[in-house]
């Protein structure tokens, strides 16, 4: 396997990490409001009205499939490169929700780095090429 298939296959567990994560997540938050709403509203209340939620869900739905599919179907697959940083993006945003809630962020953190990691990957065609070595050949 050469450095190329293996940043390849980087990405998609990545991307498939990813998808995971933000399929369960933002499942939850559109399909189990009551149930998200009472796991957040434990500590403190969370100050979010269902229709941001809603919305935040939603985002994080298209974001999961946005990740996966338009690189596995071959259509578009510049998609899954703004999907994930769209998904960097919501990520950014929870740290400060986290932060401001005096909540541990490493999760949000993982997670934004997985995200931009593939954002990065998917659109720099040159990050998944082997950098060039410098050797006496070359002169």
């Amino acid at each position: 396997m050469d450095y190329n298939d293996a940043m390849n296959l980087a990405l998609w567990i990545a991307q498939a990490a990813l998808a995971f994560t933000f399929l369960m997540a933002g499942g939850m938050k559109v399909f189990a409001y009551e149930k998200y709403r009472a796991a957040t509203d434990r500590k403190k209340p969370s100050g979010l009205s269902h229709g941001l939620v809603t919305f935040i869900g939603i985002a994080e739905l298209a974001g999961a499939i946005g990740v996966i599919v338009p690189m596995a179907a071959n259509v578009a697959p510049w998609l899954s490169g703004w999907a994930a940083a769209g998904l960097a993006l919501i990520m950014l945003l929870a740290t400060g929700y986290h932060l401001r809630r005096r909540e541990s962020p490493a999760t949000v953190v993982v997670l934004f780095a997985l995200a931009a990691f593939v954002a990065y990957g998917r659109f720099v065609p040159l990050a998944i090429t082997r950098p060039a070595t410098l050797s006496f050949r070359n002169w």
